[in-house]
């Protein structure tokens, strides 16, 4: 009988013709190319129009360097914050039950419904001159707008729901029993954490820290808007890309864009090998994700 099922003719899961599942993988192909590939490729073409050296020039502007030095700091303070906050509202929400559980899941939904635009202006609101803060804050001498702490506090909004958002259901599917068992054992708090929950979410985790970082490091709508595009002091990668292309330096605003372009690149790679490798554990544990 095993013989019987090794030599039985392999079946399309679908009864179209041939015809139009090549249609459909022409227009997959087609829409492809006209909206991923070949933009990317006019962003690296436009960079390198004016040879090697040309790029590298462009790019050791001040106000280039200055502003890829800002997106880096930006990143570095805010994907660590998330990462406290993301594995924090995880834990909360994964290993208890409390009141207002619903309601913490939708606050880590809200940055995907409201525009980051809307995100900056709530931050004008709040730290503005016209704000209730405001005086206080120039009395103090204290810049959060137009300045580094709004830009770091604009983009810890817009991209904090990242690596919650991958630990939450993963921690879920997993429950608590092997903290349980670590706990019953005689281990502490802080060594179940390290030795016990980490290990078992370090693939999910590494997943929404590489996409928080790749947002934090292309946000554009909410850092545009408490940034003040100050040239040198506040303008990040991508509002100095548009502040490059604005003033006719071509060369400049694509070599910028092409880094921006290469960090989405190595993202999806990194992705795609994340989601292999974390697939793979999950299977071998038995846990569905």
């Amino acid at each position: 009988m095993a013989a019987d099922l090794t030599r039985r003719r392999w079946v399309a899961p679908t009864n179209e013709p041939f015809w139009v599942r090549a249609l459909l993988v022409l227009i997959g192909v087609v829409f492809m190319a006209l909206f991923l590939v070949m933009p990317l490729v006019a962003v690296f073409s436009e960079a390198f129009r004016q040879g090697f050296e040309g790029f590298v020039k462009a790019l050791q502007q001040p106000d280039a360097q200055s502003a890829i030095r800002l997106t880096l700091l930006v990143a570095a303070i805010a994907v660590p914050l998330n990462v406290i906050f993301g594995i924090a509202a995880s834990w909360a929400i994964a290993k208890f039950e409390f009141k207002g559980k619903a309601f913490l899941i939708t606050l880590i939904d809200l940055p995907f419904s409201v525009s980051p635009v809307i995100s900056g202006l709530v931050y004008v609101l709040l730290f503005g001159s016209g704000s209730i803060l405001g005086p206080w804050l120039k009395a103090n001498g204290v810049e959060i707008l137009f300045a580094v702490p709004g830009i770091v506090l604009a983009t810890i909004f817009v991209t904090f729901p990242f690596v919650a958002r991958e630990l939450i259901p993963l921690m879920q599917d997993q429950g608590s029993g092997d903290e349980e068992a670590a706990l019953s054992l005689g281990a502490s708090g802080w060594q179940t954490f390290f030795r016990v929950t980490l290990p078992n979410i370090k693939w999910g985790l590494l997943y929404g820290v590489l996409l928080c970082n790749a947002r934090a490091m292309g946000e554009f709508g909410a850092v545009a808007v408490v940034s003040g595009k100050i040239r040198g002091q506040t303008t990040t990668m991508p509002l100095q890309v548009e502040m490059f292309y604005n003033e006719y330096q071509g060369t400049a605003a694509f070599a910028l864009a092409s880094l921006l372009a290469l960090l989405a690149l190595v993202t999806l790679v990194l992705k795609t090998a994340l989601e292999w490798r974390f697939g793979d554990e999950l299977a071998a544990t038995g846990r569905g994700h």
